[in-house]
């Protein structure tokens, strides 16, 4: 049997979606004059009544009571007459409450082109007027939106598309109609795009923010990109019709963030950088660590080569311009790169010409950037050396080189190689390698000031200690000294033997409260003041009285402590004086070992004091061991416990006293010394009667 016309019309409406899915529209029909003919089971359902209590009656019978019935019978008496007719009038539901209605009426003619019958559509007025809005509203955004707006079947093939979507991928709605988005523009990764549409079809989930990048007709030469929403379209069955797809474009929003995130990277680089670089004061190491920090934050491969006389320890030369000597002190990655591999390792010397980039980017101060390498832009390096056209080969892309600076001296040079896929260098990168450089370059100068520093305080130390020691019979000695590792802690840390009238002999060690040249200056003054005052054969309380004078001269108030020992091999007698100092030792020749109990005072430079002499008397083969504090203290350990080792080790068997000088150096003092140490041994004898 065939289909029910009604049912036709209203699974077409379903099938076509719209405001016809929405929307339930009763069908009509009636006789030339008016009487209801046929009447649908959407008429039913709109107006409550059945065929059986309507066909038969004239249609406006089914007007509200207190409508005008005669403007029901004239619009039938005008589509009997030929014309069509819309309108809206009150009809009676059959449970007795009025309802308007919106009608669609119409001539059916026969085939002498005369009417037979009227087709009447008819609507529920207040409904259809909702719709409508609807429609208005949706035309009004579709077409004046600044959003891309797309609507496709379920094939995902375009429908229609707004002013904006064709604005946007430079093609007219012609063009998009019927076409899916992978046959109309391929390079936006259209698969992606349709694979997200599709599962919104398949899940009614609606899809939001999903990016889209790539080039469109409009805009060929540039990537744009959009975020794109997608949202099921549904028939009243809440069956799939479709695709509704929102695209905004977001390029510009999207080179902000990512500006913003390049920003946070670099401040997050530089902040790293002022904690990685120059973390000690070595010339190697801060080299290295420039480099390690630039790999891959900037680049895939750099290099960090400083002046190969900084290297040696040297000063700067004068002047760039005859070429330079470079000698490699950083790399990254060390290894397991085909670029870095290929470069000159570390420790070796580089050798560049005064045209070279190398030479002309430290010598005028200035980075050198090549943005994008190939065979022409790399010729002037080429003539050089054959590592540029080595370089391209092996992917190389991108090239910059910056120079390293600190107090307007130029120290050497960073260079950066980029081969991954990407964007080239930059201004921005020349800028952030600028300052990375920067840093490093005031960490490396601090290095070379530190050298410097350290050598001449070490220089001046060692200068003012006794060069011959020549004790008086009966006394034999032996002495180190061991600068800190610091040039900050190179102090002023001494000691001497004198011989004095009738064979006795002055030991003393003394420690200039201080560090670095300043400390050594002062060392230096009381090493040759006491000197002279022990020739005198002064008394040791007014030696020392002497040098507490000889420190207040000085325009800056300084400490020193000392300890003055007067040996006399023929009798054994000893005198001791301290001002601050540490205890003496002494090894009876039975091999006990004690601290000699002497009052310690107060240093030198404090003022206000009177030293206290001890008086001793030392067997032959005792030995007494001075030294300064910095053999006994150590970060972290209780100062009695440092003595107590002191004691062990000279408790213990030695051949010599030069090899108990090795001992206690070995034993006590760690292998980067924080602070220098001098150390003094005696050992008396038996004075040939």
């Amino acid at each position: 049997m065939s289909e029910p016309v009604e049912e036709l019309v209203s699974g077409a409406a379903r099938e076509a979606g719209g405001w016809m899915g929405a929307l339930p529209v009763a069908q009509v029909v009636t006789s030339a004059d008016g009487i209801v003919v046929r009447w649908s089971r959407a008429a039913q359902e709109l107006l409550g009544h059945s065929p059986q209590d309507v066909v038969g009656r004239h249609i406006a019978e089914l007007l509200h009571p207190g409508a005008d019935r005669s403007l029901g019978r004239s619009l039938w008496e005008a589509v009997a007459g030929g014309r069509g007719v819309m309108g809206t009038v009150t009809a009676w539901h059959a449970d007795g409450h009025p309802i308007e209605l919106e009608i669609w009426a119409g001539p059916v003619t026969d085939r002498r082109n005369d009417t037979s019958a009227v087709m009447v559509f008819a609507a529920d007025a207040h409904a259809a007027r909702r719709i409508r809005g609807s429609s208005a509203v949706w035309d009004g955004l579709f077409a004046r939106s600044p959003v891309g707006i797309a609507v496709l079947d379920t094939q995902l093939r375009f429908l229609r598309v707004n002013p904006a979507l064709e604005k946007m991928n430079g093609l007219p709605e012609s063009a998009h109609i019927g076409r899916r988005l992978s046959q109309l523009l391929p390079e936006v990764n259209a698969r992606d795009m349709e694979e997200a549409m599709q599962s919104v079809v398949d899940s009614g989930q609606p899809v939001l923010d999903r990016r889209r990048v790539g080039r469109t007709p409009a805009d060929p030469d540039h990537d744009r990109v959009w975020s794109c929403s997608y949202v099921r379209v549904e028939d009243p069955g809440n069956r799939p019709i479709g695709v509704i797809a929102s695209l905004l474009d977001i390029t510009d929003q999207q080179r902000a963030h990512t500006e913003a995130e390049a920003g946070r990277r670099r401040l997050a680089l530089l902040s790293e950088a002022s904690i990685r670089v120059g973390s000690t004061l070595d010339l190697e190491r801060t080299a290295q660590e420039l480099a390690d920090l630039a790999v891959p934050a900037l680049g895939d491969a750099a290099t960090v080569d400083v002046l190969d006389t900084l290297a040696h320890g040297d000063e700067p030369g004068p002047g760039l311009t005859g070429g330079i000597d470079l000698r490699r002190l950083g790399k990254a990655p060390l290894s397991g790169s085909p670029v870095t591999d290929m470069l000159a390792p570390l420790g070796r010397t580089l050798v560049f010409p005064a045209t070279a980039p190398y030479t002309l980017a430290l010598s005028e101060r200035r980075p050198f950037l090549l943005a994008r390498m190939d065979a022409e832009s790399i010729a002037p390096a080429s003539r050089h050396s054959s590592r540029p056209s080595l370089l391209l080969g092996l992917g190389v892309h991108s090239f910059m080189m910056v120079p390293l600076v600190a107090r307007d001296l130029a120290l050497g040079v960073a260079t950066f190689y980029r081969t991954r896929a990407g964007a080239p260098f930059d201004g921005d990168d020349v800028a952030l390698a600028s300052q990375l450089a920067a840093r490093a370059a005031v960490s490396i100068d601090n290095a070379r000031l530190y050298h410097r520093e350290h050598d001449t305080a070490v220089t001046l130390q060692r200068s003012m200690l006794p060069q011959h020691i020549t004790p008086p019979s009966g006394v034999e000695v032996s002495h180190r000294y061991l600068p800190a590792s610091d040039a900050n802690e190179v102090g002023g840390d001494w000691y001497d033997v004198l011989s004095l009238p009738g064979g006795r002999a002055a030991l003393l060690i003394g420690d200039v409260m201080g560090h670095g040249i300043t400390a050594a200056a002062v060392m230096g003054r009381l090493s040759a003041g006491i000197r002279a005052l022990a020739r005198l054969d002064l008394e040791p309380r007014e030696i020392l009285a002497q040098l507490e004078a000889a420190l207040d001269d000085l325009a800056e108030p300084m400490l020193a402590t000392l300890l003055y020992a007067v040996v006399d091999p023929a009798s054994g007698h000893c005198r001791l004086t301290r001002a601050g100092h540490p205890p003496p030792a002494l090894v009876t020749p039975d091999g006990e070992v004690r601290l000699l109990d002497v009052p310690p005072g107060v240093p030198l430079g404090v003022g206000g004091t009177r030293y206290t002499t001890t008086d001793h008397i030392l067997a032959p083969g005792s030995v007494l061991v001075l030294y300064t504090d910095g053999l006994i203290e150590s970060r972290g350990t209780d100062i009695d416990e440092r003595l107590a080792e002191l004691t062990y080790t000279l408790a213990e068997p030695f051949p010599s006293l030069d090899a108990l000088c090795d001992s206690l150096l070995a034993r006590l003092m760690p292998a980067s010394a924080d602070d220098d140490v001098a150390l003094l041994v005696a050992r008396t004898t038996r004075v040939p009667g």
